[in-house]
């Protein structure tokens, strides 16, 4: 009997925020395959878990990899663990848990901790909906582009940047999204765990007024209102005429077509017929 994968979330900062689930399961399993061995083993020193542990990063991902499927079709279950938080955002876990599911081995997932989560949480800005960006780009021109499609966003956006760089990122945020308001958490779950909440320009005034700035970055950025280009009132009109329509139908169309006024579609009409214009081509 084939093996399972097991893909459990670990706290991103503060070592008491993991589930009793995934203690277990970590206790249970035949080997726990993890980013860095010096860090997992932190985790299960501090919960008195002595369990063997496999490297898996991304300089070591195909090699790696055929160990753990090599595992599961032996009958042994296989914990993936990440640094910090859920396996497969933004790590290689994703290309494990891919291997094994086209292999045909069973995934379960042991949830918990997350950054992004954790961001959204303490934002304070609608995340109904939102859109995750992995980081940002490291050159100013893939910047530049990266947060001009978050400002056209009508969605919250969600992502992650360095200390070394988060200066140079807030600048050119500064530029593209004005007074959007974000939220940067820094280090969050952890000793020093910070939220600046502002426009791009005010949290970088409050950054620079630090000799460094250290750990983890979090940004969630308001979702803005969408542009969306809207015909005029007489090319909308001539379309509909040109479709076959005219006086009332053609203005009820309009209406529920564009959701233009019927009486401005109807006068445009008429307008239109009397002046004897002819229909754009």
């Amino acid at each position: 009997m084939a093996g399972t994968l097991f893909v459990v979330a670990t706290p991103i900062g503060n070592l008491e925020d993991i589930t009793m689930r995934a203690l277990e399961v970590l206790r249970n399993v035949h080997v726990i395959a993890c980013e860095d061995t010096r860090k997992s083993r932190i985790l299960l020193q501090r919960w008195g878990i002595r369990q063997r542990l496999l490297s898996f990063h991304k300089f070591s991902e195909a090699r790696k990899m055929q160990l753990v499927l090599d595992r599961l079709e032996q009958g042994q279950n296989v914990a993936i663990v990440s640094d910090a938080g859920t396996p497969g955002i933004a790590d290689p876990g994703a290309r494990v848990v891919r291997a094994a599911l086209d292999a045909g081995y069973k995934v379960v997932p042991i949830p918990g901790p997350s950054a992004v989560a954790a961001a959204l949480s303490v934002s304070g800005v609608d995340c109904s909906t939102f859109h995750y960006l992995g980081f940002v780009p490291r050159k100013d021109e893939e910047r530049r582009a990266f947060f001009e499609t978050v400002a056209k966003s009508g969605y919250t956006s969600v992502f992650f940047e360095t200390p070394h760089r988060i200066g140079q990122t807030l600048k050119i945020a500064a530029d593209i999204l004005g007074t959007r308001r974000i939220s940067l958490m820094r280090e969050l779950t952890k000793i020093h765990e910070e939220t600046l909440t502002g426009t791009a320009a005010e949290i970088l005034a409050t950054l620079q007024q630090r000799e460094t700035v250290k750990g983890e970055i979090v940004l969630v950025v308001e979702g803005g209102t969408p542009t969306v280009e809207v015909p005029d009132l007489q090319q909308i009109v001539e379309t509909l005429m040109s479709e076959g329509f005219s006086g009332k139908r053609l203005a009820n169309e309009a209406h529920q077509r564009y959701g233009v006024r019927k009486s401005q579609a109807y006068e445009t009409f008429l307008e239109i017929t009397s002046r004897g214009l002819h229909l754009r081509e």
